[in-house]
């Protein structure tokens, strides 16, 4: 997909004359309607209490994420978000670049040669903005952007009327045969954890472990993107 090509999409759910038809093949989550790649799997993402925050589609080359948030009628706004996430990339990886695309500005992030790929794709629409978050190896990045931009631009917001704070993330709701899956994943969790804690109970305490390398534990933990438990559905 060249820069310069012209893209109909993302769509909002008030183009379609039939609201129905924005459902066949796409991936229903309440906020936006995702198309997905051949192949495609989900993930799922979770908050400390157990909401859905994001919804992760997954290829052989990587994996990427579209949400959308409330934005005011005038466009504008991924513009003064895109600088935002290049100022808060820069704290954090060595290499930040924004470069153009099919609906303007992408921001890239990355960890440096063989590296990681993060990379951000937006999208103002009609009181609301679509962003796109692109992560995967350095070496398939290209092919995962290009993944990317073709779900976005075949992608349906359906932003609602209720009136919401500018940036407010446009609330995921799971397909219920996916979230009956997720809460099973869930409950099955919390049942090993107890069995765990339970047998670490009955065990002697192990003698204190020395301080592990602060690389390694930045590295362990990853970005604030990444922090949160995954559970695996679909």
């Amino acid at each position: 997909m060249e820069a310069d090509e012209e893209l109909e999409g993302p769509f909002d759910i008030d183009d379609f004359d039939d609201p129905d038809v924005a459902t066949v093949a796409r991936l229903d989550l309440g906020s936006v309607l995702i198309p997905m790649p051949e192949g495609g799997q989900v993930q799922v993402e979770i908050n400390e209490t157990g909401v859905p925050s994001a919804v992760w589609v997954m290829t052989q080359h990587g994996r990427f994420t579209i949400a959308a948030y409330a934005a005011p009628k005038s466009t504008g706004l991924w513009r003064e978000v895109a600088s935002e996430l290049a100022e808060s990339l820069r704290k954090d990886v060595p290499k930040v670049s924004i470069e153009d695309g099919p609906w303007g500005r992408e921001v890239v992030g990355s960890g440096g040669q063989g590296q990681a790929v993060v990379r951000f794709i937006g999208v103002d629409g009609y009181r609301w903005m679509i962003r796109c978050v692109v992560n995967g190896p350095e070496e398939s990045i290209g092919a995962l952007a290009e993944q990317a931009r073709e779900a976005l631009a075949d992608t349906v917001v359906r932003r609602g009327d209720t009136p919401l704070p500018v940036r407010t993330p446009l609330p995921v709701a799971l397909p219920e045969q996916m979230a009956a899956q997720l809460q099973a994943a869930t409950e099955q969790a919390q049942a090993q954890a107890q069995a765990d804690a339970a047998a670490q109970g009955q065990q002697q305490p192990e003698p204190p472990q020395p301080p592990a390398d602060p690389a390694a534990r930045r590295a362990a933990q990853g970005s604030a993107m990444q922090q949160l438990r995954t559970i695996t559905g679909g």
